[in-house]
């Protein structure tokens, strides 16, 4: 069929009257550029599932692509699911989440699965726990987590609590690639919708992770307009904390995120109001959770007296990780290969294995003695028993437990992360990122990469280059390059991985930058900063970025 047909036969199983409406316009319009947008290829399981802006057609979020992906998912459990499978399907505050996971739990009922549907918006961490709770075979949760106001998704679990992975992404894909016209899948509304209850086991198993100690700290906390206010303030308040400062005009659900650009922690200007706050209340924390809650930002009081500032996600795993170590948590610690390589010291000093994986917390949650999972945008599993997935609500629990603990003996979370810095080096990381609006400008930014690498980087001879799609130390292939950097002076040595986003249309640059201190932290910190601004800086110029 040509693209016209393509399109009319789209409309005909519609049975969104906005998306309808939407393409009738382009068609009667004859308008092939925006057409052949929507209509060349489809959505694929990436990193997190499906996810992509809404609107009409196959390369977009639309309830089409939903009761696709619903049937799809339906006909795999029912070929790999001996007697009768089950599914929990959640969903947050974002335009059209409530519809989506609506159509999923009534297609899945019509296909013949026991559907059950959360009983309102609620975090991702808590649809991961639900699916073991219930004995769940898979789960849906309907977000797209901290991409814009424009975007949905569809995040796909199966009965392990952690998303999926090959080969089941890909099964799952053909399987959606046979079904028909969804105006004649068959649907059924007698899916079970789900008590609170799921939501309270959930908050008294996160309540449930501390040990008993202290619990005097002062934290501000935003949800950035996403669900995870209520579940948090909960937890927090069950663990026996003091109620937090609610960032008040990022309190509530709001799709349109009014106040961020992005709603995302990590971008510029997310945090400006809960810094804000943070000065007036003097807090000793900020605690942040990206709209959907299973990511966790953490900021804290800048001792220089200028107020509040964020940090890192590779240093919030540090501190975790700590924690759990001198806690005695058994098991494997893991992170993701584009996170900090500190985390192996850490585990190598307490006698603990350490693995690294792909990027994507499906891959951490596939670790089966895993008993600390992170990756430097801001996801943690400190509780893989209540969820095989990042949760930044038990992240944040276990934090305001760390810092309560720390401030009883008169110290920080900065002073602790000295004291590891101390111990291991300065593990100086950061990220040369680029946003694109053409995809092809990644392609040959890569591509460059792989053709003619830089020979120095920041002064620092490239000493390996390893290219990712060929796999990596036993790693699956994937679309990324590992450049290694010598020693140089002052230096324990560097790295830096460059790869498309899994979720987001850009580039990715991960740059760590390893100095021993020799004289004071603060010393090989600033050696640190430095070079790494440098390696950034050539690593641009080397890309044409």
């Amino acid at each position: 069929m040509d693209l016209l047909d393509r399109a009319r036969v789209w409309l005909e199983q519609d049975p969104d009257p906005v998306t309808r409406a939407e393409l009738q316009r382009l068609i009667d319009l004859d308008d092939v550029v925006e057409l052949a947008d929507r209509f060349d290829g489809r959505l694929q399981f990436g990193t997190a599932g499906l996810r992509g802006a809404l609107g009409a057609g196959p390369r977009r979020m639309n309830r089409v692509v939903v009761a696709q992906a619903a049937a799809g998912l339906a006909a795999y459990l029912l070929d790999h699911v001996a007697g009768g499978p089950a599914v929990v399907i959640g969903y947050d505050a974002r335009h059209n989440s409530a519809v989506f996971a609506r159509d999923t739990a009534e297609i899945m009922t019509g296909a013949g699965v026991r559907a059950h549907l959360l009983p309102g918006p609620l975090p991702t961490p808590v649809l991961a726990f639900a699916i073991r709770h219930l004995g769940c075979d898979a789960g849906v949760m309907v977000t797209a987590s901290h991409n814009p106001p424009q975007d949905n998704g569809y995040k796909v679990y199966l009965g392990d609590s952690s998303q999926i992975v090959p080969p089941a992404d890909g099964l799952i894909a053909a399987a959606i690639e046979r079904v028909g016209p969804v105006d004649r899948l068959p649907r059924d509304d007698t899916y079970t919708v789900l008590a609170a209850d799921v939501a309270d086991a959930y908050a008294s198993a996160a309540a449930d992770l501390l040990a008993d100690g202290p619990r005097d700290v002062v934290a501000v906390y935003t949800p950035l307009h996403g669900v995870g206010r209520d579940t948090f303030v909960d937890v927090v308040s069950a663990a026996g904390f003091a109620p937090l400062h609610v960032v008040a005009e990022q309190a509530e659900p709001d799709p349109d995120f009014p106040t961020v650009a992005f709603p995302n922690p990590e971008e510029p200007g997310a945090m400006d109001l809960a810094l804000r706050l943070a000065g007036e209340v003097d807090a000793d924390l900020v605690v942040a959770h990206d709209p959907d809650a299973d990511r966790c930002a953490v900021g804290v009081r800048d001792p220089s007296g200028s107020g509040h500032r964020m940090l890192t996600g590779d240093q919030v795993g540090a501190l975790l990780a700590d924690h759990l170590l001198r806690r005695g948590a058994a098991g494997t610690y893991a992170a993701s290969i584009v996170s900090s390589d500190l985390l192996g010291r850490q585990a190598a000093a307490h006698g603990r294995p350490w693995q690294q994986t792909l990027t994507g917390f499906k891959w951490i949650g596939k670790i089966d003695d895993l008993a600390f999972g992170f990756e430097e945008a801001l996801g943690y599993c400190v509780a893989p028993h209540i969820a095989r997935d990042k949760d930044g609500v038990t992240a944040g629990l276990v934090v305001l437990e760390l810092a309560a603990e720390l401030r009883r003996d008169g110290l920080t979370l900065l002073d602790r992360l000295d004291e590891i810095h101390r111990e291991h080096g300065v593990h100086h990381t950061g990220q040369l990122s680029v946003r694109v609006e053409d995809l092809a400008i990644i392609t040959t930014a890569m591509t460059v990469l792989r053709s003619t690498p830089p020979d120095r980087l920041g002064g620092m001879p490239v000493s390996s280059v390893d290219d990712l799609a060929a796999g990596y130390r036993g790693l699956p292939p994937t679309d990324g390059i590992r450049l290694g950097l010598a020693a140089g002076e002052g230096l324990a040595g560097a790295r830096v991985i460059c790869r498309p986003s899994g979720t987001e249309p850009k580039l990715k640059c991960y740059i760590e930058v390893v100095a021993p201190v020799t004289t004071t932290v603060e010393a090989a910190r600033a050696a640190a900063e430095t070079a790494l601004v440098s390696v950034s800086d050539d690593l641009a110029a080397a890309l044409g970025i």
